[in-house]
């Protein structure tokens, strides 16, 4: 299971997983088209200091394409590699850069949190940022601090110039990878994966300075 967790406990969203690599480097997950998954609504950071705690994510979803999952150990990001099959042929759709906590391993799989800011970059490697200006609200509500936001970007552009300099993980072959033929999609929710205790970021405190969520 990958879960995002906030830094007040809550499982914001949730996703049953494969584990193709995990190395000392890298965790390789790749979610099937298909796959049940949770999700709170999107919401401000205004919105989001009034929910209930703790309380779970309330709907669940289909996830619609097959995506491979890249997270670098210790990186405040990971990529992921989206895929349309269809009649058997598997085409490339983009590559999607998640600014977000390092992740770290727990008894079920993995947990994280999502920084909000993203990218998104064609096969052609042509790209745009993503939700900047809910960034900026989360800024300006004290959900995030400047600093955070700040790291965010600047990590985001390592990783945009890592790519389009064909240095990036992503780059490594992985556009050529595909699921083996005999793994369906994953049973939906292990038990275990709202109630093993979450797991935090070290640097939570100088990040969320405010959110209490």
């Amino acid at each position: 299971m990958l879960r995002y967790i906030t830094s007040g406990g809550r499982i914001e969203m949730c996703w049953p997983c494969r584990v193709v690599e995990d190395r000392d480097d890298l965790v390789a997950l790749f979610i099937a088209a298909g796959s049940p998954y949770k999700a709170g609504p999107k919401k401000t950071a205004a919105e989001k200091r009034r929910l209930p705690r703790p309380t779970l994510p309330p709907a669940e979803y289909v996830w619609r394409t097959d995506t491979l999952r890249l997270m670098p150990c210790g990186g405040s990001h990971s990529v992921s590699m989206s895929w349309e099959v269809e009649r058997g042929t598997r085409r490339l759709l983009k590559y999607f850069v998640n600014l977000e906590e390092p992740f770290r391993h727990t008894a079920i799989g993995f947990d994280t949190q999502d920084h909000t800011l993203d990218i998104e970059v064609t096969p052609a490697l042509a790209w745009r940022w993503r939700d900047e200006d809910e960034l900026a609200n989360h800024v300006a509500e004290g959900f995030y601090t400047a600093e955070l936001a700040r790291a965010a970007r600047a990590e985001g552009e390592r990783v945009i110039d890592a790519i389009q300099r064909l240095d990036h993980e992503c780059m490594r072959g992985w556009r050529d990878w595909s699921p083996p033929p005999e793994w369906q999609i994953p049973p939906p929710f292990v038990g275990g994966w709202d109630t093993t205790p979450p797991t935090y970021w070290d640097k939570r405190d100088w990040a969320y300075a405010h959110d209490r969520s």
